[in-house]
């Protein structure tokens, strides 16, 4: 496997990594606003590349690699839905 390929997936893991450590004990909208940063700026192009190129490979079409396209706008928008999600959700509140 090509050390083009496995980058993209240490690209994806450790930005995941780095996404969880930056979560941990935050509030719920705090949460997913970080994880949509994280998911539609380092994760979702590199994960896409890397998936891509894995499929050509395997396929052994260079084509094949244009599955990314798919990919990529996938993750993108789920990224920012969560976004969305973090910065329009209402805080809770606690009733004493």
């Amino acid at each position: 496997m090509s050390s083009v390929i496995i980058s993209g997936y240490v690209i994806a893991f450790t930005s995941a990594f780095l996404a969880f450590l930056l979560s941990v004990n935050k509030p719920k909208k705090k949460k997913y606003m970080i994880w949509g940063i994280a998911l539609m700026i380092p994760i979702s192009p590199a994960l896409a590349f890397a998936i891509g190129r894995h499929y050509a490979v395997i396929v052994e079409n260079g084509w094949a690699a244009l599955i990314m396209w798919y990919i990529f706008p996938f993750v993108f928008i789920i990224g920012l839905i969560m976004l969305l999600v973090g910065i329009y959700k209402k805080e809770e509140t606690k009733i004493v």
